[in-house]
């Protein structure tokens, strides 16, 4: 009989191994069955209706999905946690087999109408139909949410900006008396939890600082928490792709006041540096953020500085179309004098003395030859020293138009640079800030 017993101990393991899962199997069938057949879930899981479910709520921003800055929508993705004590489904463990918590269907069981009150968008999000509930009746829902809610962007330091958003969440039919909230963490923790953030994308989360209100209106009084997401931009590739262009481009511009005001290659270059300014402008305008309520500060400085170079640019050109038709009504001035003093030389000539002449004795001839030559020489020399005078006169003028050309280059000069310098004071002050 010795030999038979180490077989009979390997059987009653195997009956008892392949019936303990079919004895608790039950138990959580049953279990499930006690909770849910006498439950409603249209009523509020309290035995005293005058006491309050309170909904504790969390937080955890994993990323930043998108920043919508034109339309001033947010996309987030969030892990959204909630937990809630219902008095109807709590069980003695003893009775079932020691079972502590169960999964049931969110759909068979009452849930707080929790929203967010910025949320404008759906987007796709997973769908978990079950919620845990443990002995005592404390339910834990937890879901993955990718959030698109208002916000208000501001553009103004790009890309040195930082943005403040806020996700509120209260309930939409249930005031402070029915349903309270609380938070699930304390705040220290939620404020600086960035263990699930995502750090690879263009945005980086500071903090997500939390608070607790009551809301009254007409309608009763409502409790809410709002979660601020406190974001930044990485600038360092606006830096290498805009602003030190832009800075650049600037230089050049600026470079152009040393060439001589009546040079025409100095509008030759003007020319080709706006065309620099206007290909930068159309490649920034898909880079920067557009909205409605602000404007970003490169963009201002740039047209600024776009603003100087068209004055600059009308000026030269200008002065050079006004210095050319000058000096040609001049010209015509003197030509037409010249053919003045020859029509009155010859209208001082006499016919009636010709023709005596041609009579007189050849003596007389060469006494008068003389005399005409001299009066011809007198109004050469007069219709020469009208021409310099005039000449003169012209350059005179050009000097003072010179004159005032070169103040207003000095002070378009001083202008420029003064916008510069306060476009990189600006600059060198906002990276400050946002490295602060």
């Amino acid at each position: 009989m010795a030999p038979l017993w180490p077989f009979v101990l390997a059987a009653a393991s195997g009956i008892l191994a392949i019936g303990m899962p079919h004895s608790r199997s039950p138990a959580l069938h049953h279990l499930t069955k006690q909770l849910l057949q006498t439950y409603r879930k249209e009523v509020r899981p309290v035995h005293n209706w005058t006491q309050a479910t309170t909904v504790y709520l969390d937080v955890s921003v994993h990323a930043v999905l998108d920043v919508d800055t034109q339309n001033q929508k947010l996309k987030t993705s969030i892990w959204y946690r909630e937990v809630w004590d219902d008095e109807f489904l709590s069980w003695n463990s003893s009775m079932f087999d020691e079972i502590r918590e169960i999964s049931l269907p969110l759909s068979a069981i009452w849930a707080p109408d929790i929203i967010i009150n910025e949320y404008v968008d759906i987007e796709r999000s997973p769908d978990l139909p079950y919620v845990y509930v443990n002995s005592s009746g404390t339910i834990k829902h937890s879901k993955p949410i990718q959030v698109v809610s208002a916000c208000n962007l501001e553009t103004y330091a790009f890309p040195f900006d930082v943005q403040n958003c806020s996700l509120t969440f209260s309930s939409i039919l249930h005031t402070v008396e029915d349903v309270d909230l609380a938070f699930l963490r304390s705040t220290e923790d939620i404020t600086h939890d960035q263990k699930a953030f995502l750090n690879d994308s263009e945005w980086e989360l500071l903090s997500v600082s939390s608070t607790y209100s009551i809301l009254q209106n007409s309608a009763g009084d409502f409790a809410q928490i709002q979660f601020n997401v406190v974001i930044r931009r990485h600038p360092l590739v606006y830096v290498v792709s805009l602003l030190i262009p832009s800075i650049f481009l600037m230089l050049v511009d600026l470079g152009s006041f040393y060439l001589p005001p009546t040079c025409q290659a100095r509008i030759l270059f003007k020319t080709s540096v706006l065309v620099g300014y206007t290909v930068f402008r159309v490649n920034m305008s898909d880079e920067v953020p557009r909205s409605a309520g602000s404007t970003p500060l490169i963009g201002v400085f740039f047209t600024v500085c776009m603003a100087f170079l068209v004055l600059s640019l009308s000026k030269s050109i200008l002065l050079v179309k006004f210095l050319y038709d000058e000096r040609c009504s001049q010209q015509e001035q003197t030509l037409l004098c010249l053919r003045g003093d020859m029509d009155t030389n010859q209208r001082q000539m006499d016919p009636g003395a010709q023709l005596a002449g041609v009579t007189e004795s050849p003596v007389c001839q060469e006494d008068q030859a003389p005399s005409g030559t001299l009066k011809e020489v007198w109004s050469q020399l007069r219709s020469i020293s009208s021409y310099f005078q005039t000449q003169d006169q012209v350059d005179r003028q050009e000097l003072g138009w010179l004159a005032l050309l070169e103040r207003f280059d000095r002070l378009l000069f001083q202008s420029y640079l003064i916008v510069l310098g306060l476009y990189a004071v600006t600059l060198c002050s906002l990276w400050v800030s946002w490295s602060g």
